[in-house]
């Protein structure tokens, strides 16, 4: 397998030891008990194409789990491009081998799977791409609006489309936002009480809705500080202000969230803030149409 030293980076690494139980899960859930449709095909040994369909240029991600789906059946993959490529369609993607039954339980999973995953992956690199072409040099994030039980894959295709997915779950970074804060009585109070709890190894993230507040949560110690919808010029002006008024004293990151569009990206994509993170690129996403076709055996 490929990795990183050969100037391509196979995040199947970073998957953790429990993900193929996901798998397993997902095939149980769509087979739940007969297959009556493979006991009309039974288990001759086929090959089937992954086709690349649709009507635009897309990127391929959730190979790992497309490939693990049909292992689990006892059936082979063979790519024909590599993860993170991007392809035209109609483009025939990967070769699948084994008993036709078996191929055909695995078919819609591996291919929902796939099709989302893409679709998350194009539109992470599109709206990366639209960012650099503005100027913009930071970072570009998703969010933690994901799919419950999907959350793995769905933060799998950022990566592949070349943008920080961002925190995971509540215990992999502290954020505290409104709810926090009202329920703790202020800002200053609530970074206080995690401070205490969550030790030197967690960064600590406060949203804020003004420039007042942002000033405060500063003045509190926060690493990061999300500009919660705050848009345009008051937008551009708060990050300045308080990016002069706190430097060489605080060290800190702005990060701009809520309501960014492609519509309106150059117009948040300014360089005074350091994460732009939007769940654009992963809610509601156009998912990426793949086929399987089993062919024909040649006489």
């Amino acid at each position: 397998m490929a990795s990183s030293q050969d100037g391509y980076d196979n995040y199947e690494y970073l998957l953790p030891a429990s993900w193929k139980t996901q798998v397993t899960a997902w095939l149980q859930e769509d087979t739940p008990s007969f297959d009556y449709g493979g006991f009309v095909v039974g288990e001759a040994p086929r090959e089937a194409f992954l086709l690349g369909k649709g009507k635009q240029t897309a990127v391929l991600a959730g190979a790992p789990f497309f490939t693990e789906v049909f292992a689990q059946l006892g059936c082979e993959v063979e790519w024909h491009m590599k993860e993170g490529e991007t392809f035209e369609p109609v483009k025939h993607v990967a070769t699948v081998r084994g008993k036709a039954r078996h191929i055909l339980l695995g078919e819609r999973v591996a291919l929902n799977m796939l099709a989302r995953c893409s679709g998350i992956a194009t539109q992470s690199k599109k709206y990366k791409n639209l960012a650099r072409a503005c100027g913009y040099q930071g970072i570009i994030a998703g969010t933690r609006k994901t799919t419950p039980g999907f959350r793995l894959v769905e933060k799998y295709g950022m990566l592949v489309g070349g943008i920080d997915p961002h925190r995971h779950d509540l215990s992999s970074m502290i954020m505290l936002k409104d709810n926090h804060i009202w329920s703790s009585g202020s800002i200053t109070n609530a970074i206080k009480q995690a401070r205490k709890v969550g030790g030197f190894s967690l960064l600590l993230e406060v949203e804020v809705g003004s420039e007042a507040e942002a000033d405060e949560a500063i003045d509190a110690g926060a690493d990061i500080v999300m500009l919660d919808n705050i848009e345009g010029e008051e937008l551009a002006g708060v990050a300045r202000r308080l990016k002069e008024k706190w430097r060489g004293k605080r060290k800190f990151l702005f990060e701009s969230s809520g309501n960014i569009t492609e519509a309106n990206l150059h117009e948040r994509a300014i360089n005074e803030i350091d994460i732009l993170s939007t769940s654009a690129v992963h809610q509601s996403v156009q998912h990426i149409d793949f086929s399987l076709k089993i062919q024909k055996p040649k006489n």
